[in-house]
């Protein structure tokens, strides 16, 4: 394996293309959720100088009206997309009064689902589709597992590495589908080896009790407000949190084996419908309950760590961009906000996703067979829970491996790739970070999920009083300097522009609801 990857890094380097390696495009998603001084999920509506959450391009909403999500450009250096995060939040937090922005992924104070505010995009046909699609997430799996909170990581070579790259492999296919190709094995190495992210940057490893809502939990008892797991990583990634509890329910498992196959089990998904679903109704009355009775409304739906992406044009389908462009960019979901970094990620952190994105993308990649998609599922399970359990051991090819000898193995398979990275800057960067990981293999408790716990512990404090201290000192952090005059006004005129851009949307429409959803689902729009 790791031999594989040296041989491609010799020959990029062998080609003097180490410049088009390191300029490839890395863009952040950001969710932040909003809240009152108390700590509880806002009820306010999302503020109008942030502009339209339907038409903003760098400031929206995900599930809910207080779910704030800050979109950055895709950027050659990492460190862009980062400045990009910190003016956007900066211009958010000049637009909140009395609210906080909660610095962990798992929310607080929750007082059940029906206190979560459902996000609201205006009466546009396209904006009641968002709303009725996050109405029907709510039904299908409850509105609180809606409003956890995460980082993702949005990555693509140069366009003009392409070629080079296909020259180097001596692959005589059209150019398009050679990239393909070899997105979806980014894709599903990224799902092989992506245990690591959660071990590396969980930090998710206690939660407030009001989150489980009274629900039965194997987890242990922190305090009296607090639940937590011994050795827990990111509990976001484990059966509580972010996957989909009900996938084997419903039937559905995407096929990664090529984009073809991805857009059809995706595809297949949209257009079957489910007993399960069928019980919740779609329209009562005049109200849509939820888009479809489908297995899934959309595609969005379906959840997972990775997801190779498109751009989409208009109103376009994800599957329909996919299958006419191809894939655009690679997805990374599996990031925790780090509670402890005022921007919830660190430029530490990119470059060791930069760097491992290139390494799953240089790895060989074969085919998931079902044996290893049972084992990618405990093994990311097993780490959600108990990563730092010196007694876990994971599944590579039917044989169990303690993760400090697989982590050991695969950073040094990225030593290569750092150092290519590192050629043409000052200084080691890359390295330096991937040193920065490579101890938190031999020490776990330096781990951010181990810090949390051990700063609770020193503090006393329970989940909720540990997250608030730390949301009210990013708060000063970002009440500490201004953005500059050229930068608020860039904010303030793209979220003029985007109220201005709803408003257009809202007096185009002509034809109702029920038309629109029908010309959607049959790639009428």
């Amino acid at each position: 394996m790791l031999q594989s990857v040296e041989k491609q890094i010799a020959r990029l380097s062998g080609a003097e293309v180490l410049e088009l390696l390191h300029r490839g495009l890395k863009g952040l998603e950001k969710e932040s959720l909003r809240v009152s001084s108390d700590g509880g999920i806002a009820q306010t509506p999302h503020p109008r100088a942030l502009g339209s959450a339907l038409t903003n391009p760098y400031i929206t909403t995900d599930y809910s009206e207080a779910l704030i999500e800050l979109i950055t450009p895709p950027f050659p250096d990492s460190r862009e997309a980062q400045d990009f995060l910190l003016e956007a939040q900066k211009f958010v937090y000049d637009n909140l009064e009395g609210e906080l922005l909660w610095a962990t992924s798992m929310p607080s104070v929750l007082a059940g689902g029906a206190n979560i505010p459902i996000a609201r995009y205006g009466d546009s046909n396209a904006g009641t589709m968002k709303t009725v699609y996050r109405r029907g997430l709510g039904h299908r799996y409850g509105r609180v597992m809606q409003v956890i909170a995460g980082v993702h990581f949005n990555y693509s070579p140069r366009a003009e590495f392409w070629p080079v790259y296909q020259a180097l492999q001596g692959d005589r296919h059209p150019l398009r589908q050679f990239s393909d190709t070899t997105y979806l094995g980014l894709t599903r190495n990224l799902q092989r080896y992506g245990w690591l992210i959660p071990y590396l940057f969980g930090a998710s490893p206690a939660v407030c009790k009001s989150f489980l809502g009274g629900r039965e939990t194997t987890l242990e008892e922190f305090d009296s407000g607090t639940c937590y797991g011994p050795f827990a990583t990111s509990l976001r990634m484990g059966d509580i949190g972010y996957t989909n509890s009900k996938e084997k329910g419903v039937g559905i498992k995407a096929n990664y084996d090529s984009l073809g196959d991805y857009i059809r089990s995706l595809s297949r998904a949209i257009e079957t419908p489910s007993p399960l679903w069928e019980r919740i109704g779609v329209k009562h009355g005049e109200r849509y309950e939820q888009l479809n009775a489908n297995i899934l409304q959309i595609e969005n739906e379906y959840y997972s760590t990775v997801r190779p992406k498109q751009l989409l044009e208009g109103l376009e389908k994800p599957v329909r961009a996919l299958e006419r462009r191809g894939v655009r960019y690679v997805e990374l979901r599996s990031l925790d906000i780090n509670a402890f970094h005022p921007l919830g990620i660190s430029l530490e952190q990119l470059r060791f996703l930069e760097v491992f994105m290139l390494f799953c993308l240089l790895l060989d990649s074969p085919p998931i067979n079902v044996q290893e998609q049972r084992e990618i599922d405990q093994n990311l399970g097993g780490v959600a829970h108990r990563g730092r359990d010196p007694l876990l051991y994971l599944l590579r090819q039917g044989r169990e491996l303690r993760l400090q000898t697989w982590a050991g193995e695969l950073l040094r398979g990225m030593e290569g790739v750092c150092e290519a990275l590192d050629a043409s800057l000052p200084g080691t960067p890359f390295q330096e970070s991937l040193g920065a990981q490579q101890l938190l293999v031999k020490d776990p408790d330096c781990t951010p999920s181990a810090m949390m716990l051990a700063e609770m512990r020193r503090n006393q404090e329970p989940f909720f009083y540990f997250a608030r201290r730390l949301s009210l000192q990013h708060q000063e952090w970002f009440a500490g300097f201004s953005l500059s005059p050229e930068r608020e006004q860039f904010f303030r005129k793209q979220a003029k522009i985007s109220l201005e851009r709803q408003a257009e949307i809202e007096a185009a429409d002509e034809i109702p609801f029920d038309q629109f959803l029908q010309d959607y689902f049959n790639d009428r729009i």
